[in-house]
């Protein structure tokens, strides 16, 4: 299983950005789809995530201005992140939740410039 997130960049504060998280491999069954991030220096924490049946779940810092939302088949999640703060600039982490495993991509800086 293959993680490829894209999407970051640098943006000034009050932008807005979209990440992207491909999915790929023998991938037979999902919990749940997430992105974390984790800011320098800092812990690798939940931003959102979707679980199989469409649920999602914002920490509170994110709640209104980001929104987590996958394609029909399943495999590609987005994270769409308007708003921005200072405070949001972090490496992103895609996460893929299995009943065999959890799987982790390569992240993906997001800097948000005041």
């Amino acid at each position: 299983v293959q993680l490829q997130a894209s999407g970051g960049g640098l943006v000034q504060a009050g932008g807005s950005l979209r990440l992207s998280c491909v999915a790929s491999g023998n991938i037979f069954s999902i919990n749940a789809t997430g992105w974390y991030r984790q800011p320098p220096g800092a812990e690798r924490k939940l931003v959102a995530k979707i679980t199989s049946g469409g649920t999602t779940n914002y920490a509170d810092s994110v709640k209104g201005r980001f929104i987590i939302s996958r394609d029909n088949a399943g495999n590609t999640v987005y994270l769409l992140m308007n708003s921005l703060e200072p405070e949001d600039t972090a490496v992103y982490y895609c996460n893929l939740d299995t009943p065999l495993s959890k799987y982790w991509g390569k992240g993906t800086q997001v800097t948000v410039s005041s």
